[in-house]
């Protein structure tokens, strides 16, 4: 197996969700993993598939200029003006994909540490989480990314200041990661070599060569059909 490091797109919010789903349902080699750091055409903000938009409207302010989306993944409300984003497909049946949800999230973000520690960015992943007032499971909660870190995020140790986050999908054809770090929490870097370095992590953590590639074929009414099904009220609205 590879992971195959795909070249750097720009688009608005519905385009990379779309493109996003696509690398999961339609890559035409699926027994690969695959990357793609991607920037954002303007401000924009995402949010949970499980999320209200009731919420997600009480908690951004309505004059602010901004493109929504709903993410085909879990999670919370994301910023995306001043991030640096990324999506992981890992292939149906690697040990990673049929591990515990919490699991994936731990590997993939000491992956994302273990290259920011290399640029000399004082970060670790959260090893403990306060767990919730009604009890259950310590895990990513889905109301506002970046207001507190939860299990396995990225934190700064000496202030606890959230870094990274995630959310993921599994279906049968794998598994579908969102992240995203928000530059503001770190100093300066070195993003090219940050991506250069995250991706060698990757790709020990995965057991595949990490593969620089270009842009598969993708039919071209499959992308048309998904960013208007990401772009549609129906999609954004419906809960």
């Amino acid at each position: 197996m590879h992971l195959h490091v795909l070249p750097v797109r720009t688009a608005g919010a519905a385009d990379n969700m779309a493109t996003d789903f696509l690398l999961l349902q339609r890559y035409p080699e699926p027994a690969d993993a695959r990357f793609r750091h991607y920037d954002w055409r303007g401000p924009a903000f995402t949010f949970g598939f499980g999320q209200k938009i009731a919420f997600v409207r009480e908690k951004l302010s309505a004059d602010l200029p901004a493109d929504l989306c709903r993410r085909p993944t879990g999670g919370g409300i994301v910023d995306h003006r001043n991030d640096w984003t990324y999506a992981l497909v890992i292939p149906r049946g690697h040990p990673l994909e049929e591990a515990r949800a919490t699991q994936s999230y731990r590997v993939v973000h000491e992956c994302l540490a273990e290259a920011l520690r290399a640029l000399g960015q004082p970060v670790e992943v959260k090893a403990v989480c306060e767990p919730p007032e009604n009890g259950g499971e310590c895990a990513p909660g889905p109301g506002v990314c970046f207001q507190r870190a939860e299990l396995f995020d990225v934190v700064n140790p000496q202030t606890g200041a959230k870094i990274a986050g995630a959310a993921q999908k599994r279906n049968k054809h794998g598994l579908l990661f969102q992240g995203s770090i928000e530059k503001n929490a770190v100093g300066a870097v070195d993003w090219e070599a940050f991506g250069a370095g995250f991706t060698a992590a990757l790709g020990r953590a995965l057991g595949a060569g990490a593969v620089e590639t270009p842009w598969p074929e993708f039919a071209e009414h499959e992308l048309e059909g998904l960013v208007e099904q990401y772009s549609a009220p129906e999609w954004n609205d419906y809960r």
